[in-house]
């Protein structure tokens, strides 16, 4: 591959999606640029490395941004917001022994309705409910506080919140250091198929069209290189329409799979591109309308 050099970031999610088809597909290397993905294992580790121009882009969650203009955390150098590239993806797990004293007061995981789900947690919870999230700053942390707030509990204020990377998010779960998540695809869903959790909503339940992940760079990056930007947002766009596409789920589903990138099973990856979501462990399966959704919208 020739073309200009370009390093991106990028969490294992499956929203990483568009990235990896510019890469994998061609669409970067059509607009000439050379891209080159580097995983971080953390959403704080992948902002840093932004801010300190070890990349020059990355997939990030909506809110990082302005908390950095706002000086909420990272060394202070400003990021612009290029173009939102996904939205939804995300779900809301409780733990087997949550959801099982939600089940006993009458409550059926239907996986649609926000009010009742939120009523039935907050009856079953004993204490103050400990909730993950993968950052402070997130559209994960977001629809919680909005969620459980609505209902009248006051968030974060009466929450103990633990930020949790996504693929230890099921860990944290098993070791009882949290009743309750919000994270992205795939991870809600090895919560259920390790075992140690069920799903109780999509975040489209709380918010139809949530803006979750976008394209971020630094703003003298992008000063300096308009052109690339340029084309680096059209390799993108081309991605997300690619991958609007059912006939492309299953290379899509593929290429995530990678041990480059995801390295999950095929199927847990094609349930957040279907939206066809197994919630429990006995194998319960909903089908969520736009799950996740990479153009259409503001993505």
């Amino acid at each position: 591959m020739s073309g200009a050099p370009v390093s991106a970031g990028f969490i294992p999610l499956v929203d990483a999606a568009p990235l990896i088809v510019a890469r994998e597909i061609g669409f970067a290397e059509e607009e000439g640029i050379d891209l080159t993905l580097r995983a971080a294992p953390s959403w704080s580790t992948l902002r840093d490395r932004l801010m300190l121009g070890q990349i020059e882009a990355a997939h990030m969650l909506f809110p990082m941004p302005v908390a950095a203009a706002l000086g909420l955390g990272g060394i202070g150098a400003r990021l612009d917001i290029l173009m939102v590239l996904s939205l939804n993806g995300n779900s809301i797990g409780v733990s087997r022994r949550m959801a099982a004293r939600m089940r006993a007061a009458g409550y059926e995981f239907d996986f649609a309705d926000a009010r009742r789900a939120g009523e039935a947690l907050i009856a079953a919870t004993e204490g103050r409910l400990r909730v993950g999230v993968p950052f402070p700053y997130s559209m994960h942390a977001e629809l919680l506080y909005h969620w459980l707030g609505a209902l009248g509990l006051r968030a974060p204020q009466d929450l103990d919140v633990h930020t949790v990377p996504p693929p230890l998010m099921a860990e944290a779960m098993a070791e009882d250091q949290i009743d309750a998540f919000c994270v992205g695809a795939p991870w809600g869903s090895i919560a259920v198929e390790t075992g140690v959790g069920e799903l109780l909503l999509p975040g489209s339940a709380i918010r139809a069209r949530a803006p979750d992940k976008v394209l971020a760079v630094r703003h003298d990056w992008a000063e300096a290189e308009p052109v690339l930007t340029r084309r680096l947002m059209r390799a993108l766009w081309q991605a997300g329409r690619w991958l609007s596409r059912p006939e492309n789920r299953t290379t899509a589903v593929e290429l995530l799979a990678q041990r480059a990138y995801l390295d999950l099973s095929a199927e847990l990856i094609e349930r957040a591109l279907s939206g066809n979501v197994v919630i429990s462990p006995r194998g319960e399966l909903r089908r969520v309308h736009d799950y996740m959704t990479f153009h259409g919208g503001a993505a």
